[in-house]
């Protein structure tokens, strides 16, 4: 078996180890825009290139006689590789390019929603002139404003976060219109966030565990976003989540794939990864993403018990429905080092040495560079360091040991998967469900 990875970031990495580690022991061949050290050493050939060169990707498919493709980042996705691929025979975990809207375009998923009558959406409108902003922001306490393309995990701007008025948020809005054309405009939602990760094979899904992500830069929810700072599961129900929480969450996704069959006459084929919140409402939609999270998959695919090129064939072939998800019941604590300075104004080019951190931990590299044996960052996020272990307590010490013991300007948020941050989460959903 010989598949082909699309990516070159520690979400990729840790997709491909858990290729790597299935008792069908398949070749892999990556590519990726940037030398990844710990995809390299996982592959059997790598070839660097980017992700809108479809020629070159198509060529490096074909020439390693590629059975299938697993998509890691949101890029590829949104280039159409899977696409291109399917061009020449080569079938994929991932969307084609008109699907990938689904994360690609904030607008084209809420309208959708809102045209196949999908529970679980807040009050919302889509502006592509500024008439109506005014009106909008009147009906609602408080608002969002999203950007309708892609920001990395950092476009979205929230009342009360990152402005305080609405005639602030309203200068937003009209800025980005005149900027891109179109924006989402949302009520706010109160909550606690949630991630739902799920393979879809056009019918049928495949859920991995909820996870909890954490975007602040800093520790107690402070700062500006990021990308993701690090995440925790307990391999079940999180903390504060019911079991009619997750079953609605499930529900939504289904719903949501087959109005994009009923909208489109294509069959969604890879991860369906919703941004849900519980409120005092049930659950509710933020967004969905096409791919698996970063650092969210850090959390789920190394305690998957199930062969994963087993069930990354049947998301091609249509038939999930046959494999019942299997996961060891240990939790999970993902943190991230970053360059200090991150996300505002991170060091660059620096020096960082792994050498110390403890042999229990699991380590996924990011945006880092290899050069004569020797690891350097980037202006993005640098390693992630997952803890595993029976108790979520026991995981965050692994985690946190982890990534203290990186040498070199680098911070972290010692606070996640902390039993005090916890308990705010439970004390907070609690208070807002009386």
């Amino acid at each position: 078996m010989k598949i082909l990875v699309v990516g070159n970031d520690a979400r990729t990495h840790v997709v491909a180890e858990t290729l790597a580690n299935s008792p069908q022991q398949p070749v892999l061949f990556t590519y990726m825009k940037a030398n990844h050290p710990g995809l390299a050493k996982l592959s059997e050939d790598f070839e660097l290139g980017d992700y809108n060169d479809l020629e070159k990707i198509k060529t490096f498919a074909e020439s390693n006689a590629i059975d299938f493709a697993i998509i890691g980042p949101e890029g590829p996705l949104s280039e159409g590789v899977v696409d291109a691929l399917d061009s020449i025979g080569i079938k994929s975990v991932g969307p084609v390019k008109a699907l990938a809207k689904l994360e690609t375009s904030k607008a084209f998923t809420r309208l959708l929603g809102k045209k196949y009558n999908i529970p679980g959406m807040p009050l919302f409108q889509v502006f592509e002139s500024k008439g109506g902003l005014k009106e909008f922001a009147a009906k609602v306490d408080a608002f969002v404003v999203k950007p309708d393309g892609l920001t990395g995990g950092k476009g979205v701007m929230v009342q009360g976060d990152h402005f305080n008025t609405k005639e602030e948020g309203l200068k937003i809005a009209q800025e980005l219109i005149e900027k891109d054309g179109i924006i989402v405009l949302e009520e706010k939602l109160i909550g606690e966030e949630f991630s739902l990760m799920s393979l879809c094979d056009g019918k049928n899904l495949f859920d991995f565990p909820p996870v909890q992500d954490h975007k602040r830069a800093f520790v107690g929810d402070k700062g500006p976003n990021t990308g993701g700072m690090g995440s925790y599961t307990t391999g079940k129900l999180l903390p504060f989540m019911t079991v009619q929480d997750l079953k609605d969450a499930h529900n939504i996704t289904l719903k949501m794939a087959e109005a994009i069959e009923k909208e489109t006459g294509i069959k969604y084929k890879g991860v369906m990864y919703g941004g849900f919140i519980c409120t005092k409402d049930g659950v509710k939609l933020i967004e969905y993403n096409a791919r698996f999270g970063d650092p969210e998959a850090m959390n789920i695919l190394p305690v998957l018990k199930n062969d994963f090129v087993e069930v990354c064939k049947a998301v091609i072939d249509g038939t999930l429905d046959k494999i019942t998800p299997s996961f060891r019941e240990e939790s999970t604590v993902c943190k991230y080092a970053v360059p200090e300075g991150y996300p505002s104004d991170p060091v660059s080019g620096r020096k960082i040495s792994l050498k110390d951190v403890p042999s229990e931990a699991k380590v996924y590299l990011a945006s880092v560079e290899e050069k004569q044996g020797e690891i350097y960052m980037s202006r993005s996020r640098a390693v992630a360091f997952v803890g595993i272990a029976s108790d979520l307590e026991d995981a965050e010490v692994i985690a946190e040991n982890a990534v203290s013991s990186v040498k070199g300007p680098v911070a972290h948020r010692e606070d996640i998967g902390t039993m005090e941050l916890i308990q705010k989460r439970i004390d907070h959903m609690k208070e807002l469900r009386g």
